[in-house]
């Protein structure tokens, strides 16, 4: 058998992390040539370069150079230049990861072009459709050859969309392949001892959302609640660009950055950002990410949404859903830290072999592109029946 070539994209943060592991996982199949194209979607060397060299990963094959631009016009401009190298250099397969527009690009690419896509991190629905990503998620579902779920909701609104149940594999959660591997080497980076903080006494917030910081009412609660916060206990915000920019614009970060105990940083590094939440006493955040890394490491995680695609971190994990109520959020924080919080437990498969699962899976396919009948053992949880996919 040759060589099964397959390109995985990455365009924004969080797919980093997740084609760091799968990556790592094809490297180790003697069957698979895996190289790593970067669109560009996130281009900012704090939000990409770093990124790249902690999770140790090569230099991108391919970079596009794409950068910001709205919805359409990034989109279009990834569409364009994936096109072009994809007909240059044809992969057997494409793995997308995740929900960012670079995801949806290069699936539509390849599904013109007959080229098989395998979606990491299929079936997650919020059931809202005014986020962009749920948009980018239904439409690479509906056009990918090979879904690969991470939690078991997925497999469910797979179904009840329609999609041909022998596409579907549950495989678990590449975000958590990641942590598992670098967990030990982000203990010892010490960015919560360069703030001077202790274990457990302070907060940890994120925030981007176009939701939360494009809103300038929204922004103005958010600023609220970081001033009752820091009061309160130590406040870390890591600034997402977008986030920084709306709070200058706003004329909010001069007065935010006036706080002592509130310390606004640069966006920082996988390891170091690790280090934060594993010893943060509770996280305040709008990132899908963080929500399934909170609920592996057990720490308490508020969520400042309506609805979440990642219904196991509410269901079975550390998480909690709440609106933008700065007296409520407040108390729940207060609440957190004080260790009345649920016991939450880890999902099914998130057990750091998930993208080893997947290039099993690829191998097969590339072998055979309609799948047999007999159903690898990971496909179901412990105790499960097949009902939920093809027997």
């Amino acid at each position: 058998m040759d060589m099964i070539r397959v390109l995985s994209v990455a365009g924004a943060r969080p797919n980093f992390i997740k084609v760091g592991a799968l990556h790592a996982a094809f490297s180790r199949v003697p069957e698979i040539h895996s190289r790593i194209l970067h669109t560009g979607q996130h281009y900012d060397a704090r939000m990409s370069d770093v990124f790249f060299r902690q999770l140790e990963l090569p230099e991108p094959d391919v970079y596009l150079g794409i950068g910001s631009g709205s919805h359409a016009e990034q989109t279009a401009r990834i569409m364009m230049a994936f096109e072009r190298e994809v007909l240059k250099n044809r992969p057997d397969v494409v793995v997308v990861v995740g929900d960012v527009n670079s995801t949806l690009a290069c699936a539509l690419v390849c599904a013109k072009l007959g080229i098989p896509v395998a979606h990491v991190e299929a079936g997650l629905r919020s059931g809202d459709r005014t986020m962009p990503e749920e948009i980018n998620r239904l439409i690479t579902d509906a056009i990918s050859d090979l879904l690969f779920v991470s939690e078991e909701t997925g497999l469910y609104n797979l179904r009840q969309e329609g999609i041909a149940e022998e596409k579907v594999f549950f495989t678990g959660n590449v975000m958590i392949d990641s942590l598992v591997r670098f967990k030990e080497k982000a203990a010892s980076t010490e960015a919560m001892e360069h703030l001077g903080l202790h274990p457990r006494e302070y907060i940890l917030m994120t925030m981007h959302r176009p939701a939360n910081v494009d809103v300038p009412e929204h922004l103005a609660l958010i600023a609220e609640l970081l001033q009752r916060l820091a009061t309160k206990h130590p406040v870390v915000f890591p600034l997402h660009p977008r986030t920084r920019e709306r709070l200058k614009r706003s004329g909010l970060f001069d007065r935010l950055d006036t706080i002592k105990t509130l310390y606004l940083t640069e966006p920082v590094g996988y390891l170091e950002f690790l280090n934060l939440m594993m010893q943060a006493g509770v996280i305040v955040t709008d990132s899908g990410g963080v929500q399934e890394e909170t609920t592996f490491l057990e720490i308490p995680c508020i969520t400042l949404r309506d609805t979440t695609e990642r219904s196991v971190t509410v269901e079975v994990g550390t998480n909690v859903l709440l609106p933008l109520d700065v007296d409520l959020v407040e108390r729940t924080v207060i609440t957190a830290l004080t260790g009345q919080w649920k016991q939450g437990n880890i999902p099914p498969f998130w057990d750091g072999r998930a993208a080893d699962r997947i290039a099993e899976i690829l191998v097969r396919y590339m072998e055979a592109p309609l799948p047999g009948s007999a159903l690898p053992w990971w496909r179901f949880p412990p105790g499960q029946t097949n009902s939920l996919i093809r027997s």
